[in-house]
């Protein structure tokens, strides 16, 4: 029987973040895992594989439309999918071999095996019982099922399916047009797929700022994504060559239905946490299946801990990649804090959409006085220099004391371009310290600034 500082159930980056950093400190720690590679879901089959492919389909589209406006005189590329789902493993399998290197590097312990909690300060593996003083539950999510539909992993696929299919199909539906359907949704279209996305709400993207989410629709259409909104999906059928979606619209009750060779069910995430013993511990989880957990992720059982996508907030790999630093630094006796306020989301498409903060609808929900900054990126001239003129930057501030509430932009490098809002947001910085802070010339950031200066007495390039 091993006795640890800290064990962890799960390796995603929740679990080994806060592994690192609990032994950064100084604690003995351990890490359960069942899959043959750590890193969870975003390593191996979420975060990392699809960006790979995302990435093989932007190329596959500027050869295609772009090439020949730069003077690169080539044959279109054709698709060898095998070899496309080789380089994709081959960025998966570098990433989670840095984890377990990082592992070795840091002497963290990694109990292979799924792992459940039989009593507070134990942890079953196998046959094998663990003894810790402090227990982290950082078991992540899994795919939400709906009624009337049944995965199969081959016709009626998850996200997971998605990045394994045995070749490109012709035609594809992908029911829910949140960031997982819209990522893959896409990375099919560019590679040929007729792609149709349905979606229960009057508009993709949910919780996204409406504007922005207005105007990516019009850019995904324009890629050729067919979209069916405000549908409630009653069913997915068998049918021969793959399967028929049927919905009924929302707004008059009428019916309507779409074959696909392949169906991808992208519905959102649930906390997986089965097996873990929970209920007979006395951990209250609450009613969408979350672990209840106090402002210092303590649950309901002295020494159980939960990060990630096990606890509410949104279910991002930086957030619980965050909570787990958070968590480490209090388990080692120090202060640890997660900003809530600003974490923020991107959409890997092209272009990218990214965000932080407050959205203008919630702004206005609160009552709260507010302007806005925005700037096309059809006026910064390193987009315009790579077909991403597509697409803007919108900041809000407070209107009397000009402090940022958030940014939502949609355009070239968006998911790194919102970091420079993010840190002025943790300092409390105003739009006028945006403004004033010198851009290099050219880049897609002086949207950011213009953006700021749109805030004030007006953008440049407008």
């Amino acid at each position: 029987m091993a006795g640890f500082d800290v064990i962890i159930l799960g390796a995603g980056p929740g679990g080994y973040i806060c592994a690192i950093r609990c032994a950064q400190l100084g604690l003995k720690v351990a890490v359960v895992e069942g899959r043959e590679t750590l890193g969870g879901t975003c390593l191996n089959v979420g975060c990392i594989p699809s960006k790979a492919l995302l990435h093989a389909s932007h190329m596959l589209h500027e050869a295609q439309e772009n090439f020949a406006k730069m003077g690169l005189m080539t044959a279109s590329p054709k698709v060898d999918w095998a070899k496309m789902q080789g380089y994709k493993d081959d960025v998966v399998g570098q990433n989670t071999k840095g984890i377990e290197f990082l592992f070795k590097k840091n002497k963290i312990t990694w109990l292979k095996g799924w792992g459940s909690i039989p009593a507070p300060g134990q942890v079953r593996v196998g046959q094998e019982v663990h003894q810790a003083k402090s227990i982290v539950i950082a078991t992540g999510s899994e795919p939400a099922s709906l009624p009337g539909v049944t995965v199969d992993e081959r016709v009626v696929v998850t996200s997971t399916g998605a990045l394994t299919l045995g070749k490109i199909p012709k035609t594809m539906v992908v029911i829910g047009a949140g960031v997982i359907g819209l990522e893959m949704g896409s990375v099919y279209a560019r590679l040929g797929a007729q792609v149709t996305v349905v979606e229960y709400l009057d508009a993709i993207t949910p919780g996204m700022d409406a504007e922005i989410a207005r105007a990516f629709q019009r850019i995904l259409t324009k890629q050729g994504l067919t979209f069916v909104l405000g549908a409630a999906v009653q069913g997915v059928d068998p049918a021969k060559g793959g399967a028929t979606v049927r919905w009924t619209l929302k707004k008059d009750g009428s019916a309507g239905s779409q074959k696909a060779e392949v169906v991808l069910l992208a519905t959102g995430r649930k906390p997986y946490t089965a097996g873990l013993g929970l209920e007979a511990l006395g951990v209250d989880v609450l009613p969408r299946g979350q672990v209840k957990t106090d402002g210092h992720f303590a649950t309901t059982v002295p020494g159980i801990y939960a990060i990630g996508d096990a606890i509410p907030g949104p279910m991002l790999a930086h957030k619980a990649g965050d909570e787990g630093m958070a968590l480490a630094e209090i388990l080692a006796g120090k202060a640890g804090h997660v900003n809530y306020g600003v974490i923020p989301g991107v959409i890997y498409t092209t272009p990218e959409v990214a965000n932080v903060g407050k959205t203008e609808d919630q702004l206005k929900a609160e009552g709260r006085a507010y302007k806005v900054g925005k700037f096309s990126f059809m006026g910064n001239a390193r987009a315009k220099s790579v077909f991403q003129g597509e697409g803007f930057v919108k900041l809000l501030a407070d209107r009397d004391t000009d402090r940022i509430l958030g940014c939502h932009l949609i355009g070239p490098a968006a998911g790194d371009l919102i970091h420079e809002v993010c840190v002025a947001m943790e300092f409390g910085a105003s739009a006028q310290d945006l403004a004033l802070t010198c851009h290099a010339h050219p880049t897609f950031s002086e949207a950011m600034h213009e953006a700021a200066l749109a805030c004030g007495d007006g953008a440049i390039h407008a």
